[in-house]
């Protein structure tokens, strides 16, 4: 073998690991992301995505997004998380309980990540917050003690108030959670010296004798408790408030952007933005075992003063000056 011979053969002795170390990092990640419907809060997706692209995750180059959608039909959520499974997808991002409940069903090996699960120990997601112990993790989103505030910011952006409904869908966080909304809600009254009636209702269709029951006990306010029910209804549950003439506070700014007067809960969008940090850590060989749940820690109070000016309410500026965003 001639001196050039032998420079060749080196050459192509070390393009062996070379070539290995593209192939590897040409190695495409592929997820799955299963929910009831993309269409409710697309800004909540693009945060998720724009969360693994920060991360230098970029769809059509190294990572393929498995889209499953039950179009508004929670029953279907099960055969659309078997066929994820059945694709063999390294993660499936199952952003809220609904869909992460069927994601669990549907595998125990398989990583799930969701970002917006009320309570992951009551809904059996985890053994803990601080060690998951399954394949399971993610975001909680519901802070119970959030309830008091809202009253709190309700009581000032109304202070005449005496007399606040509380509109729930009972058993939808879970008992456990349900509870402790109930019993912040009911020490917060006491301190703020407002009443409180519990207005519950099972579906959409208990909406109109739900406001009539209000009306009816002169309440003075709402105070809406967060699910998912509630979130896909909320421009039903805006125009009754605005029809009853009650000033209303709700949990997430999606209601507010649909009408509402006012919100005070964690940034949602922040929580699908984190998520994607939970795949990449996942992708990159950690269990969702070992990846501890993590509760909101940003949150955010908008106003919507075209809203209040239809109520023929002013807004004390104390209050306006806490706003994050005031909707004009």
């Amino acid at each position: 073998m001639n001196r050039r011979e032998s420079i060749i053969a080196l050459v192509a002795l070390g393009a062996v690991p070379l070539a290995t170390e593209a192939q590897q990092a040409a190695k495409v990640a592929r997820i799955g992301y299963l929910t009831p419907s993309l269409g409710d809060d697309p800004h909540l997706l693009e945060a998720f995505r724009q969360g693994l692209r920060d991360l230098g995750y970029v769809e059509g180059r190294n990572l393929v997004i498995e889209y499953r959608e039950a179009e508004g039909k929670p029953n279907r959520l099960p055969a659309l998380a078997a066929e994820l499974v059945a694709l063999k997808v390294d993660v499936i991002v199952a952003p809220i309980t609904s869909a992460a409940r069927a994601a669990k069903q549907a595998t125990e090996t398989i990583p799930i990540v969701f970002a917006a699960s009320a309570d992951p120990v009551t809904d059996g997601f985890v053994t803990s917050l601080a060690r998951p112990g399954g394949n399971i993790t993610g975001l909680s989103l519901v802070a119970p003690e959030l309830v008091g505030k809202r009253l709190e910011l309700l009581k000032q952006a109304v202070p005449g108030v005496s007399r606040v409904a509380v509109l729930r869908l009972p058993g939808a966080l879970g008992e456990r959670t349900d509870k402790y909304m109930l019993e912040e809600a009911e020490t917060a009254a006491r301190a703020l010296g407002v009443r409180l009636q519990l207005v519950d209702v099972r579906g959409p269709a208990d909406f109109d004798r739900a406001f009539s029951d209000m009306t009816e006990a002169r309440a003075g306010a709402l105070t809406v408790l967060p699910n998912n029910m509630f979130l896909r209804e909320r421009r039903r549950l805006v125009d009754l408030a605005a029809k009853n003439r009650l000033p209303a506070v709700y949990s997430g700014r999606a209601v507010v952007d649909s009408g509402g007067l006012m919100s005070y809960g964690p940034n949602i969008a922040d929580n699908y933005r984190r998520a994607a940090t939970y795949v990449d850590k996942i992708l990159k060989g950690a269990k969702p075992a070992d990846l501890p749940v993590e509760q909101p820690d940003k949150f955010q109070l908008i106003i919507n003063l075209k809203t209040a000016k239809d109520l023929g309410l002013t807004i004390p500026q104390s209050v306006l000056a806490r706003a994050d965003e005031v909707i004009q």
